[in-house]
């Protein structure tokens, strides 16, 4: 029997549902210790464990995806048996030093039912009662109207990014931070890790002619930040562009994390920012192999690997072998066989290959994205473009047209180096983490 979307809203909401009777102490205040030894507290464990100081008196919105999570561990909401990982906006409802008023949905939705470019729309969330208004790829002034309805005078977010520009979550953020601006409310971010370290910056920074939902300011296409970072680096020079001032802005950092964490050495739970980030591995592979997206091959989207399988009806063997031979750091590449079971090439039986990153503290997903486009686009005579997609997700036309024109993978990378370079000493001043 079919469900209705509010009958499996309330049906993943459940256990929230019971939570919300019960009024929970500082949530999650200890998270186990990560592969490191270190414990890794996000921004949501040191806001509760302060006991919501900043929050103190304000009528609060947040915005917020199923990634809103506690850390588990030892508080006193376990103590009293509704312990474990629970959705930060149920612990918060239940809560009486919390005046939460409302939720604000990415992509994807607040509770998480929606695929890939939908939302859940506006409704009532049935564990908690609290309206939930739908946020999805609205920005300005319709977006600041929002905010305005909801009676909030404070908004938070909290959402688990995964170091790409594309993830659209990061232009949430920003599209958020703007429209704070003009509805007069002040603003919070609580950090979690970038669970593909934050090293270094790599690959394209969009140029503005690109913008759009994958992409609004000119960052690179591997950012390597957090959330915080992002947020203050838009704080300190895109915000003032667009809204004509800096939102009011306070950010809840991290205790624990180093930048060269992935995310399994930070002993935190990975709940999938999205259905097809179903792992940490995905996200390793995530910001290059995203631009399969602007092309008529399957990024694996339909199979339990997506972003790391990849292909087409056509391909073999001869794929992976000419990958290989690039010689590309950190990854081998396998000869596969798949049949998604949604989107490109649905319910058929496609040729390609298969990332397997053995060595993730030298793999470079961009150059590797790179060279994958660049093998595959001279093996296969059926190749072709989604133009208009591919260059808002690269950021720019030159990496298609120089693909088209034969050039390899060192040059096309030559050819953004000077505005990485660029990026990179503006990124500097913004990093919080060492």
């Amino acid at each position: 029997m079919a469900l209705s979307r509010r009958v499996l809203l309330g049906q993943l909401a459940a256990t929230g549902a019971a939570a919300a009777a019960v009024s929970a102490g500082p949530a999650a205040a200890q998270a186990a210790p990560g592969a490191h030894g270190r414990r890794v507290r996000t921004g949501f464990d040191r806001l509760a464990a302060d006991g919501y100081r900043l929050l103190d008196g304000r009528r609060v919105g947040i915005v917020t995806n199923p990634t809103g999570v506690t850390s588990g561990g030892t508080s006193r909401a376990s103590e009293a048996g509704r312990g474990g990982i629970r959705h930060i906006v149920d612990v918060m409802h239940a809560d009486p030093r919390v005046r939460l008023a409302a939720v604000f949905g990415p992509e994807h939705g607040f509770r998480g039912t929606a695929q890939a470019g939908g939302s859940e729309g506006r409704y009532d969330d049935p564990a908690t009662g609290l309206p939930v208004y739908d946020t999805y790829d609205k920005s300005g002034r319709e977006l600041a109207d929002i905010f305005i309805a909801s009676g909030v005078d404070t908004v938070v977010f909290d959402i688990q990014d995964v170091g790409a520009r594309f993830y659209t979550y990061i232009w949430t953020l920003y599209d958020c931070m703007v429209a704070a601006v003009l509805a007069g409310k002040r603003f919070v971010v609580l950090d979690r890790p970038n669970p593909v370290t934050g090293r270094a910056a790599a690959g394209p920074v969009l140029d503005r002619r690109y913008s759009s939902f994958v992409g609004r300011e000119p960052i690179a296409q591997a950012h390597g930040m957090t959330v915080v970072e992002l947020a203050l680096l838009f704080n300190g020079v895109f915000v003032p562009a667009a809204a004509g001032r800096p939102v009011p802005l306070e950010t809840v950092r991290m205790t624990g994390w180093r930048r060269t964490d992935f995310f399994d050495a930070t002993g935190l739970p990975w709940v999938p920012p999205s259905p097809n980030m179903p792992t940490p591995d995905t996200a390793l592979a995530y910001a290059g192999t995203c631009l399969f997206e602007g092309t008529n091959l399957s990024e694996g989207r339909g199979t339990t690997r997506p972003f790391e399988l990849l292909g087409a009806e056509g391909l073999d063997r001869r794929w992976a072998e000419a990958a290989a031979e690039l010689g590309l750091p950190g990854v081998y590449f396998r000869e596969a066989y798949f049949a998604p079971t949604f989107s490109k090439f649905q319910g058929r039986t496609i040729g390609g290959l298969q990332l397997h990153v053995h060595d993730r503290a030298v793999f470079d997903p961009v150059r590797t994205g790179i060279g994958l486009l660049v093998t595959v686009r001279r093996l296969w005579k059926d190749f072709a473009w989604r133009a208009d997609h591919f260059d808002r997700l690269a950021g720019t036309d030159t990496v298609r047209t120089m693909i088209d024109a034969g050039a390899g993978v060192e040059e096309i990378a030559g050819a953004w180096a000077e505005r990485l370079g660029r990026f990179r000493r503006v990124r500097e001043r913004y990093l919080r983490y060492p």
